[in-house]
């Protein structure tokens, strides 16, 4: 018996083998003056694209900024970053599907205003009124004293990027801007906050 279980194994490999081929390449057979035949166009995804790949969808490769810097002057005036963008790499269109904020240790959210609606606030208070805008859609705020906030809850204008052959629409600038309660001493790139952005595929349903 041992003898006949390589070639036994081999037809057994060479069968199937076969079996496939027939199953990728069979014919439809038209045997008839103005016959038909209909042949399927089939497609698969996968890591690489070839057939022997594993199955996979389109990779997804967006970039958002890694800090949102800002510096507060000695009157209270905040300046932000002109060049912070989130920028898509992918094939594939994507949106930022919400946007949230939590205030980092020690400091606290409050709704984003005019820095004089801070003037009654003591002195270290480390409050702080975030609002931002994304690809020149409507401006988001936070609200209230809550310590984590949603900005932005489902896709709105701005939020869409084309993939990454249209290098006009695939990237999306973010605007933003803070009012922070006084420093009794100076700070030095101290992380007041964070923002998380949720990206999704910019799918038809």
């Amino acid at each position: 018996m041992k003898k006949f279980k390589k070639p036994a194994s081999l037809i057994l490999a060479l069968c199937l083998v076969f079996a496939l081929a027939v199953s990728a390449c069979a014919d439809n057979n038209i045997t008839a003056s103005g016959g038909s035949g209909t042949t399927p166009v089939s497609l698969s995804s996968t890591t690489d694209g070839s057939s022997g790949g594993d199955p996979a969808g389109t990779a997804m490769n967006v970039t958002v900024p890694t800090s949102l810097p800002m510096t507060m002057s000695q009157d209270g005036d905040v300046l932000t970053a002109d060049n912070c963008r989130i920028t898509n790499n992918s094939y594939g269109a994507v949106r930022v599907a919400s946007v949230s904020i939590s205030a980092a240790e020690g400091w606290n959210l409050t709704a984003f205003g005019d820095k004089a609606s801070l003037a009654g606030e003591k002195v270290d208070s480390n409050k702080l009124g975030f609002a931002l805008s994304i690809g020149g859609g409507a401006q988001v705020a936070t609200a209230s004293d809550e310590a984590t906030q949603s900005l932005i809850t489902a896709p709105i204008e701005g939020c869409y990027m084309t993939g990454a052959g249209d290098s006009s629409r695939n990237s999306v600038g973010i605007d933003y801007d803070a009012i922070v309660t006084p420093l009794s001493s100076a700070v030095t790139a101290a992380t007041v906050a964070s923002v998380v952005f949720v990206i999704e595929w910019d799918t038809v349903a």
